[in-house]
């Protein structure tokens, strides 16, 4: 029983530390060939929205707000796939263990 807690309190601060190198990481998604970038936390806070001018046509705001979607569900994608990486190995496929978006 002992040799399961000590295993259980082991799992919980690998989880922590996995879940504080999340918080501290910022990704990047892209689109339109990077005329629209969005960083966002690793814990899903999108923290900057940089949008090339190339990409602002006054005649077709709909590109324009499909691009800056599109870019947002990319770094969604790339927080995804850094959850996986670090938090994977700790979880055992788990999952994300109530992070966003997971």
């Amino acid at each position: 029983m002992q040799q399961m807690m000590k295993q259980a309190q082991k799992m919980q601060q690998q989880i922590a530390t996995a879940q504080a190198e999340l918080a501290e990481a910022e990704l990047t998604g892209t689109a339109g060939g990077g005329l629209v970038t969005v960083t966002i936390s690793g814990a899903g806070e999108v923290k900057a929205v940089k949008i090339d001018p190339k990409a602002v046509d006054p005649e077709d705001v709909e590109t324009l707000e499909d691009l800056v979607l599109a870019a947002v569900h990319n770094a969604h994608d790339e927080v995804r796939k850094l959850t996986e990486e670090k938090m994977g190995p700790v979880t055992g496929g788990m999952g994300g263990l109530g992070l966003p978006g997971f």
